[in-house]
């Protein structure tokens, strides 16, 4: 009667633990590098630059880099498409404000930067 309801039942195991810690060191490090666009996207072209030299040297995981290579295709699509399309959206009137009132839609991504990053 000892495992039911004992004080064994509300110590987490440690792996799940640990998954969770560094999951929240891993996700405290992201916020931080939020601000900094530019840097971000150096890092990214420098890590895609190695990536091809050790594609390159190796003569290998041209497969690999197939995919990749459709996947990030996919993401920049996502990220240069609207988020509605105007030519699928039905309107019967102009697609412009033409009064100080009218709402201004901006172009709103489909898929976000940080998400594409």
């Amino acid at each position: 009667m000892e495992g039911i309801g004992g004080d064994s039942a509300s110590v987490a195991s440690p792996l799940p633990q640990w998954g969770h810690d560094a999951w929240r060191i891993y996700q405290y490090y992201l916020d931080k590098t939020t601000p900094h666009t530019a840097y971000r996207w150096i890092g990214t072209l420098v890590v895609a630059a190695i990536y091809c030299l050790r594609v390159y040297y190796v003569q290998g995981f041209y497969i690999v880099s197939y995919g990749l290579g459709i996947y990030l295709l996919n993401l920049l699509i996502g990220f240069l498409s609207p988020l509605v399309d105007p030519e699928l959206e039905v309107t019967d009137g102009p697609l412009l404000p033409t009064k100080g009132s009218d709402e201004f839609k901006p172009f709103i991504r489909r898929l976000p930067e940080f998400k594409f990053w």
